[in-house]
């Protein structure tokens, strides 16, 4: 099934006007969270005020993905044990990087009793992680792992590498086409990392042209503020997908069935081209899916 996920907004499951708010906001997915957004103090009533929210249902298609706190926490058992009662869509782990990570994840779930579908999210935010990103992203194919995807986190990579992040990205970008062509080859998917300056929209607008352009899914984000630019940025233009149309089309005449490359409005189009186009229009189908809710 294709699923867009242009963007996936990080809710705070210690706030309850937050979660409810979240029903109608137009993001394709969100990450109820107990990591970094809730205090100490408050994630024994996070997890509560997350399992009541998911059990209640009304978020419509959107995809539900919890992020629990580190393997290395005090809070990750209760975490994840709730997360497999609640049965959302995926949960989110942080600073995963190693394939005995992966390990202890997929056998606590199916240890709990969550149900096939409760997928898991891998965020690559070490040094480690993104070194054995390859190592990582095969190791998803192993069902038991359920492994669905990474989601890039530069903001923990900078504090552990000493990698500025600057505008542009430019000392980061071989680690993040590194980690992109880790889930290419092994069939995952993968989101890029929250811009953090709320204030600029410019900022972020660029940094997502910039997440499409080398090949991420989609964006995490961290105010309902950038999701329509987040939305508009990675849907595919309506004449990108009018050509996707065309292409498909083409192949399809009776007269090109057995030949690998055509000639389309004076370009040379080849198979892969037509591959590319039916990504394309899949996923332009999936965005109006969702649009009519």
């Amino acid at each position: 099934m294709t699923r867009p996920r242009r963007s996936h907004l990080f809710m705070p499951g210690s706030n309850p006007r937050a979660l409810e708010k979240a029903r109608n906001l137009a993001a394709d997915g969100l990450i109820l969270d107990l990591e970094d957004s809730v205090a100490p103090e408050a994630k024994a009533a996070a997890r509560d005020g997350i399992a009541a929210a998911i059990a209640a249902k009304g978020f419509g298609k959107r995809e539900i993905l919890i992020r629990t706190n580190g393997l290395d926490t005090p809070w990750w058992a209760d975490d994840v044990a709730m997360a497999a009662k609640a049965s959302p869509d995926g949960i989110l782990v942080p600073k995963v990087s190693s394939v005995e990570d992966l390990d202890t994840i997929g056998f606590r779930l199916t240890e709990l009793g969550a149900a096939p579908t409760v997928k898991v999210w891998a965020m690559i935010e070490t040094a480690r992680a993104v070194l054995h990103a390859e190592e990582l992203a095969e190791a998803g194919r192993d069902q038991s792992r359920r492994l669905s995807g990474f989601v890039f986190g530069p903001n923990d990579i900078s504090r552990e590498t000493r990698i500025r992040m600057l505008p542009g990205r430019a000392a980061m970008i071989p680690m993040i086409t590194h980690c992109i062509l880790a889930t290419r080859a092994h069939g995952l998917e993968i989101l890029d990392g929250p811009y953090s300056d709320i204030a600029n929209p410019d900022g972020f607008a660029t940094e997502c042209a910039q997440g499409r352009d080398l090949g991420f899914d989609g964006k995490t984000l961290i105010h309902p503020s950038q999701i329509d630019a987040c939305n508009a940025i990675f849907t595919p233009p309506e004449e990108e997908v009018a050509r996707a149309r065309k292409i498909i089309a083409a192949f399809e005449l009776p007269e090109n069935a057995s030949r690998g490359a055509i000639r389309l409005d004076g370009a040379m189009v080849e198979r892969l081209h037509a591959d590319m186009a039916r990504r394309t229009i899949a996923i332009a189908d999936a965005i109006a899916a969702m649009s009519k809710g």
